[in-house]
């Protein structure tokens, strides 16, 4: 067979039944391999839509997600895409398209080193030149993604080894390294400090779903009783029913999960990394606690905060190895009252409609299946604080990357994915306009993506943080000239509506969700609605600002 047939018999073998991407010049041998070669290949409108599209498919199954392009401008309008899964997480294998072995580093048409771009944001990068190598590069690309910290590969293929012949088809066996045994010794001394602590708290990262340990999660919580808050990522992990879930601490994250937080004696950081959107100003941050870290990655312990007890290992081995605390009923009832204290307000004067109680609304009347898709700024927070996703798997956030743009291939790639569950996306109008060109995909595909678009017409997080911190000079944030979105959805046959009050808001949310179609509802919000709580940059957690 051809290099690019490899490839696709490659993808069959690795179980890969659908990737996103787009067609040229370097790539194109792959194409014509895909052409009856057993592979869905969905055709995305931009190669950063495919890319995301790739990130949605692995985030909302816990596989690997595939994407490809064309050299030059093909392969670097991945790399954004490749840096949001580095930054997450996220097991792509993205393939590239190169000019041809010869004509490497001779400037040749849309000659692009995407090899040399990519170190960067990938968890490592393939150059293949060497019809040899192809076979073996493919199979080890799908290795390094998914083994420990997963992560993007990118196989960047010369056309000459697409077109040459292969004799040798065999893939090779590729031993995947087993996981670190933790340390017996270590796991005494964390069950010591939790067997001795009197506040401790468990803070959930997105390593949890990496490590598919939700359940295992559960029963630890269920069995220890010990109350739970988690990062943007982590949402999900918990059960939203556990009775001390404090919600997401941090920047945005609940007033009682901060205070909780802070005034903890021990710190279980499960798959997290100490963000700083998580800890405010670093060093005061859970000032009284000792922490106890449990990570697959080595280099997470002790890169912000001081590990007094580090974990490395299978979250699924060294959960049901851990103990519980003694006694902490007075702690739990502090944490009850915190929260009943501290819960959510969803009265709102006049008749406008509130965003934070249309979202509770939708939550509420999902689906426990439901995958929930969002771009990046208020939105996203506002999804955070009243979206109660069933499992981290159903929420689709940019997290580390803060990618505007995110939400709507995400959820493409999610409901290609999982086509019996409900995908919604919600999004801004200055994210949502980043690819709107998806559109395009939803309808070639007739992808039933349901879309929520709270529209301001502001940027609104930065709008809100000139407000607060820059005197209200309001630099490049009025978006009042967006189009008619509900027009422009229908241009590509997406039926929508737009709703300005309160009244109408629970009778649009049921036409959306019951359409068969995708559907676009555009709700109209005040541009003056902020996020609360905040915690102001440099400030300390316990030092929010709230709603008045």
């Amino acid at each position: 067979m051809t290099g690019a047939q490899l490839v696709v018999s490659a993808l069959r073998e690795q179980g890969v039944e659908t990737i996103f991407g787009y067609p040229g010049g370097a790539i194109m041998p792959v194409y014509d391999a895909l052409y009856d070669g057993g592979v869905d290949h969905v055709l995305c409108r931009h190669e950063q839509g495919a890319a995301m599209a790739a990130i949605g498919y692995a985030r909302s199954t816990g596989g690997v997600g595939v994407c490809l392009a064309t050299s030059g401008p093909g392969a670097t309008n991945l790399i954004t895409g490749l840096a949001d899964a580095m930054m997450d997480s996220v097991p792509i294998v993205a393939i590239t398209g190169q000019v041809a072995s010869p004509l490497i580093g001779t400037d040749a048409f849309q000659e692009v080193d995407v090899l040399g771009l990519s170190l960067a944001c990938t968890k490592h990068s393939f150059l293949v030149t060497d019809q040899r190598e192809l076979a073996k590069t493919l199979t080890e690309a799908f290795v390094v993604a998914k083994e420990g910290r997963p992560g993007p590969v990118l196989v960047d293929i010369a056309k000459d080894v697409q077109l040459g012949q292969i004799d040798d088809t065999t893939a090779p066996n590729i031993s995947t390294p087993a996981a670190p045994d933790v340390s017996i010794t270590s796991l005494q001394k964390a069950n010591t400090l939790i067997a001795a602590s009197k506040q401790p708290i468990v803070y959930v990262g997105g390593g949890v779903q990496l490590a598919h340990a939700t359940d295992t999660l559960r029963q630890f919580l269920n069995h220890s009783q010990i109350p739970a808050t988690c990062t943007l990522k982590g949402l999900g992990s918990v059960h939203r029913d556990y009775p001390y879930y404090l919600g997401m601490l941090g920047m945005h994250g609940t007033k009682a999960a901060n205070l909780a937080v802070q005034q903890s004696d021990l710190l279980i950081a499960i798959g997290a990394r100490f963000d700083d959107r998580v800890t405010g100003k670093l060093d005061t941050f859970a000032p009284n606690a000792t922490v106890v870290h449990i990570d697959i990655d080595a280099a997470e312990f002790n890169k912000l905060r001081r590990a007094n007890v580090p974990l490395r290992g299978e979250l699924n081995a060294i959960l049901p190895q851990l103990g519980e605390p003694l006694d902490i009923s007075e702690w739990q009832q502090n944490i009850n009252t915190m929260m009943k204290d501290f819960g959510w307000r969803y009265d709102h004067p006049g008749e406008a409609i509130y965003a934070p109680l249309l979202l509770k609304q939708l939550s509420d009347m999902m689906p426990d299946s439901t995958v929930v898709a969002t771009d990046v700024g208020q939105h996203q927070m506002w999804v955070a604080q009243h979206v109660c996703p069933r499992r981290p798997e159903n929420l689709l956030t940019s997290a580390g990357l803060g990618t505007m743009g995110f939400g709507l291939p995400a959820a493409m790639g999610a409901k290609m994915a999982r086509p019996e569950d409900e995908v919604v996306l919600v999004s801004g109008d200055g994210s949502f306009m980043m690819n709107v060109q998806e559109l395009g995909t939803l309808k070639r595909r007739n992808i039933p993506v349901k879309m929520v678009l709270l529209d301001n017409q502001r940027l609104g997080m930065v709008r809100q943080w000139q407000e607060l911190f820059f005197d209200k000079r309001f630099s490049e944030t009025n978006l009042s000239d967006n189009p008619d979105f509900v027009t422009l959805a229908s241009a590509f046959n997406i039926p929508g509506k737009t709703i300005t009050c309160k009244e109408e808001v629970i009778p649009a949310l049921q036409e959306m969700m019951a359409s068969d179609t995708a559907y676009l509802l555009h709700v109209a919000i005040s541009e003056e609605e902020n996020v609360w709580p905040l915690v102001p940059p440099g400030a300390a957690n316990q030092d929010m600002l709230e709603r008045t």
